[in-house]
């Protein structure tokens, strides 16, 4: 697995990065900015939409600087009526930005990743869709399923995001064991091996020792630890350690 292997065209990524902006927009819009998220404790929605902009104005800056390697972004204002506008802002510049090409050189401070927009059209796409969820609980909205194509690959990105997480600290786990990930609709699985002190790694299915099964929105959602209708069979407890980000 590597991290610009996605299985979405760079033109999809960036379909998906406009319509999951829009998304988060109009929910965080309905829910307001007091609201309290539920999945990002201690967060309102005002705080994670400030959030989002400051990444995509980091994003800018790695974009700006493809040599560099401590890109800085310009910080969000504080005030909800002027966090959005921001926001729009940043966001409008970084779509721009991705029509330079998926080749075109970027920081990337994600280590399993390419430095290019590639990369950054991947990861921001799914950035902004699992926090458009994390709006539309806080509104107490529908929350959206996401299409087969793009939570397939989203579940493929989490995995990648998981064993190669920055600043893990893999000495003190102990599980051991196999892990099978299956996507069913996708007809999609990942075999994960666990070693005592040892980083996740990517193997040929094996007999599994815990499966985390569903569809692929139900999937990628759990893999990044939002409310999700799947189905784990076997030792449930080799999963903890399987954190994103």
């Amino acid at each position: 697995m590597h991290g610009n292997d996605s299985l979405l065209s760079y033109e999809a990524l960036l379909t998906a990065f406009d319509e999951q902006g829009e998304a988060l927009r109009e929910a965080a819009l309905t829910a307001g900015p007091e609201a309290t998220v539920p999945t990002c404790p201690e967060w309102t929605v005002a705080r994670l939409v400030r959030h989002v902009a400051a990444v995509q104005a980091w994003v800018l800056a790695c974009v700006a600087d493809p040599d560099g390697s401590e890109a800085r972004g310009e910080r969000p204002p504080k005030e909800w009526d002027e966090i959005v506008p921001w926001w729009d802002g940043k966001r409008a510049e970084l779509r721009r930005a991705f029509d330079a090409g998926p080749d075109t050189p970027a920081q990337m401070l994600f280590p399993f990743y390419e430095a290019n927009l590639d990369a950054w059209a991947r990861r921001q796409a799914h950035e902004v869709a699992i926090h458009r969820v994390d709006v539309e609980l806080a509104g107490g909205q529908e929350v959206t399923t996401f299409d087969t194509a793009f939570a397939a690959d989203g579940v493929d990105e989490a995995l990648s995001m998981i064993i190669h997480r920055r600043g893990a600290d893999w000495s003190a786990v102990e599980a051991s064991g196999t892990v099978l990930v299956h996507a069913e609709d996708a007809r999609r699985l990942w075999s994960l091996t666990l070693a005592p002190g040892q980083r996740p790694a990517l193997a040929a299915p094996a007999e599994p020792d815990v499966t985390l099964s569903g569809d692929s929105d139900a999937v990628y959602k759990r893999l990044w630890r939002r409310p999700a209708d799947v189905s784990i069979t076997g030792e449930a407890e080799l999963l903890d350690p399987l954190e994103t980000p």
